[in-house]
């Protein structure tokens, strides 16, 4: 892969198949991979005994009506049923995919990559996100994991597009992730120009998939595995 560009654009299943199934759950996650999709999304969460759980929230119920506790504050043999680890994605999907993991909790960067090492994952197919600048603090773990800058206005506000590219760049960060509505061609080519690439999540629709892919974005988020896979099948290499 050349910097700034992908031979064929990623498509990562939000959570899993999530408009099929109970989001970041192994049903989903196998549900995604069997319908096509091979990128998976997810959330993290470093348990009280040092696991890398996948779950959007912060806190999960251990019962039902019982109160909220902190993933944080549980090991992980009490997490509901429901909640998997990032362990169990392996061992339910392979490591045939790219995985791209949203880093609630930075402190979980380390448990992450230890797992992915010991599951046998390529880690340029493994993608760590996490707000502006923040997931640069992990280039010194592994040389050969992706970061990627889940990226606000705020975080370019005081100093522009060029200045933060250059950034996330020179820090040894691989890509940037914005909401699909931020996205024009100009500013595709511009993060292009800087060697990274181009990310757009929530892109939910058909004709939301196809305009985002034909923008030249590099990887595509989506709950919808089966208008994820056929509008990424329409796609010619871009090698």
């Amino acid at each position: 892969m050349e910097a700034g560009r992908v031979e064929r654009p990623l498509g990562f299943a939000h959570r899993g198949a999530r408009a099929d199934a109970r989001e970041n759950t192994l049903e989903a996650f196998r549900l995604a991979v069997s319908l096509g999709a091979t990128g998976i999304e997810s959330d993290v969460w470093l348990t009280a005994d040092g696991r890398a759980a996948l779950h959007h929230g912060p806190a999960v119920r251990l019962r039902r009506g019982g109160a909220r506790q902190a993933i944080t504050s549980l090991a992980a043999a009490r997490l509901p049923s429901y909640v998997p680890l990032l362990d169990d994605l392996y061992a339910a999907c392979g490591v045939d995919l790219d995985l791209s993991l949203d880093l609630k909790d930075g402190r979980s960067a380390e448990a992450v990559l230890a797992v992915a090492r010991a599951a046998g994952h390529d880690r340029s197919r493994l993608w760590l996100c996490a707000r502006g600048l923040e997931p640069l603090a992990w280039r010194g773990l592994d040389p050969d994991v992706r970061l990627v800058s889940d990226t606000r206005r705020l975080h370019v506000r005081e100093h522009g597009w060029p200045a933060f590219l250059d950034q996330v760049r020179t820090g040894g960060g691989a890509a940037v992730n914005l909401r699909r509505r931020h996205w024009t061609r100009a500013l595709v080519d511009h993060v292009h120009e800087h060697g990274l690439l181009a990310f757009a999540w929530d892109v939910q629709s058909t004709r939301r998939l196809q305009r985002l892919l034909a923008l030249g974005c590099d990887a595509v988020y989506s709950d919808h595995v089966r208008r994820l896979v056929p509008a990424l099948q329409g796609v010619s290499s871009r090698g």
